[in-house]
């Protein structure tokens, strides 16, 4: 009788997560008030190698100021899992999407989210 193989052991998952403040300026006539917004960055690095991009149907382009950002492999759950691409504004003319990544560092992967630069 043969047993089934122990299940793969579970990628080892670092999240660092560091905080940044940018000052918010808030117009009214009657007054105008400063406050600070923090967003929330978070830093991926799982020893799992990512899968393969997946083929994608590129759907019929909504406008010409329309971007495809394609689509890519995110770890949520302690796993990955596709994020689909799609169509997306850009936020002014001049912006250009920097697609998000995973670079392999010694036996690990960190990912960069994407960003419009």
């Amino acid at each position: 009788m043969l047993s089934a193989p122990p299940p793969p052991t579970p990628a080892n998952t670092v999240m660092t997560t560091t905080t940044t403040t940018t000052p918010v300026t808030v117009a009214n006539p009657a007054y105008v008030t400063t406050s600070t917004a923090t967003p929330v960055v978070s830093t991926i690095i799982v020893t799992q190698a990512p899968p393969a991009l997946q083929q994608e149907v590129v759907l019929a382009r909504p406008s010409p100021q329309h971007v495809w950002l394609g689509g890519y492999w995110t770890w949520r759950d302690s796993r990955y899992e596709w994020m689909a691409g799609h169509w997306e504004l850009p936020p002014n003319s001049n912006s250009v999407w920097v697609a998000p990544r995973w670079e392999q560092q010694g036996n690990a992967y960190k990912f960069y989210e994407g960003y419009w630069n």
